[in-house]
């Protein structure tokens, strides 16, 4: 799979991010996006052929595949990167909005169109709330597929056509838990970034909207 479009909408978003949304960009690329390339894909690459059980009955192996993995965890946290990187667009489209609308009046409308402020930054503040909200939603969603955030060496599977109860063991159990451990671990700190950029907009334009009703009441 190509990652070149995810490359290049995260560098997009890196302009107009504030300090914490820059280093919420480095955790992805660097801690995520690189280490799903360069490593997790591998791991899970030949899962399924993989996965044994001690029997040979016809189509045994497959059900008690599906079941124990409904979704493949790497194909989930791939699909977790592109939509907790999703959001993002929404803030790449409102500045190209901005740029576009300069054009089409043919003069400065905005001091800078990146600039979080106005209708920008509730864009931002939405993508925000929207980027962790996803981030949760794949946490639980990993927790409640898989019964919790482990890898077991055997599993026990009587699941039809199976005529019995089966043990299946799953390759490099170990390996594959420590890059579950990460994942989640990344994910919970891209939760802590997004909530605290939030916060500091929010207590950084309430302190700004304060003091420009202070002056107005001076004045």
């Amino acid at each position: 799979m190509s990652w070149a479009f995810l490359r290049d909408l995260l560098s997009g978003v890196n302009k107009y991010s504030t300090g914490i949304g820059r280093i919420w960009v480095a955790v992805v690329f660097m801690f995520r996006l690189l280490v799903y390339v360069a490593a997790a894909e591998n791991i899970w690459k030949r899962e399924h052929d993989e996965f044994e059980c001690n029997i040979k009955q016809p189509g045994c192996k497959n059900v008690c595949f599906d079941h124990f993995f409904p979704v493949s965890h790497i194909r989930l946290w791939a699909l977790q990167l592109i939509m907790v990187s999703t959001p993002s667009l929404l803030v790449v489209f409102h500045v190209a909005y901005r740029e576009n609308r300069e054009k089409q009046h043919n003069q400065k409308l905005y001091r800078n169109p990146g600039k979080i402020d106005g209708g920008l930054l509730y864009t931002y503040l939405i993508s925000l709330i929207l980027k962790t909200g996803l981030e949760i939603v794949f946490l639980v969603l990993f927790y409640k597929l898989y019964n919790g955030f482990k890898i077991p060496h055997l599993v026990k599977c009587d699941i039809k056509p199976c005529p019995n109860t089966v043990d299946c063991y799953i390759s490099k159990p170990t390996e594959k838990m420590i890059f579950l451990y990460f994942l989640v671990a990344t994910s919970c700190l891209c939760i802590v970034l997004n909530l605290s950029e939030l916060s500091y907009l929010i207590f950084k334009y309430s302190i700004k909207c304060y003091l420009k009703r202070h002056m107005k009441k001076q004045q």
